[in-house]
């Protein structure tokens, strides 16, 4: 392998997360209506019901100098869009307390004026400096599960067994089990009440082996996702451009594909949520 095809093929990669980025801003800026109003998590009185939010605690690549942690707009966005649509949401993580956010999430072209809006509002950021451990939440509560993304998630979200209970749970009282990106680690152990994979011969998209290459995080990872979902029985597809917005809905198991997906999932949750409940 010559330098120059290295060189080449890292400034591929640049040019498929800058035009990515770009592509998804027109869609993020048309929203860009947030306000403290906005922010703000609604009471239960009015609200049309509650989804549980999981995000990592996790920080370390193994040999990365930045840290990984929760990919802000794969918070941000879906949690838009289930607030405008009525929603109150609980955050968890698997420790509970302060979540470690991305330091690459939060780069210009990855952020938009919505999510700087939320970065900056004191009462969201407690929220996210005091989640709730699993322990502390009851499925029972809950329409739907959310697993947010970020490499973190690769480290503390599959075989956890509370998390696991969790979303197990509040599939089978009829609820919505989602996640995006990364955050899709989190369905993994998931079984069905006969003890097999809960995604099993279903339709499912997560981060893809090409987009984990391009981003150049591959010799980071613990396992690829797209091969875990695959070696579940999982029916796995993506999008035919990588790093643009991907969901798919398999009845009441809704993944996306990437940090350019979580506020289509959202979209997709809610309108599931409306013909269930």
């Amino acid at each position: 392998m010559t330098n120059t095809w290295v060189i080449k093929h890292r400034i591929i990669q640049q040019l498929l997360v800058v035009l990515a980025a770009l592509f998804s801003m027109p869609f993020a800026s048309a929203n860009d209506n947030s306000s403290s109003k906005s922010i703000s998590n609604p009471s239960l009185s009015g609200s049309k019901g509650k989804i549980l939010v999981v995000m990592t605690n996790h920080d370390k690549y193994p040999s990365r100098k930045d840290t990984t942690g929760l990919w802000v707009t794969e918070l941000t966005h879906f949690y838009d869009v289930a607030h405008k649509a009525g929603y109150q949401m609980d955050f968890i993580s698997p420790k509970g307390g302060a979540v470690p956010l991305d330091e690459r999430s939060q780069k210009w072209i990855y952020m938009d004026k919505q999510a700087r809006a939320y970065l900056a509002d004191p009462a969201f950021m407690s929220r996210l400096n005091n989640t709730l451990q699993p322990s502390e939440v009851k499925a029972s509560d809950y329409k739907a599960i959310y697993f947010t993304g970020g490499h973190g998630v690769m480290w503390d979200f599959p075989n956890n067994p509370e998390l696991t209970a969790l979303a197990e749970q509040i599939y089978r009282q009829g609820g919505v089990v989602s996640a995006v990106c990364h955050g899709v680690a989190g369905i993994l152990s998931l079984k069905d009440e006969q003890g097999k994979a809960l995604i099993a011969n279903r339709k499912v998209t997560g981060f893809s082996n090409r987009e984990e290459s391009l981003s150049g995080m591959k010799k980071q990872v613990p396992f690829f996702l797209e091969n875990q979902l695959k070696s579940k029985g999982a029916k796995y597809s993506q999008g035919f451009f990588p790093f643009t917005s991907y969901a798919i809905v398999d009845d009441r198991i809704i993944t996306g594909q990437n940090p350019q997906s979580p506020r289509e999932v959202g979209e997709e949750v809610i309108k599931k949520l409306v013909t269930i409940h």
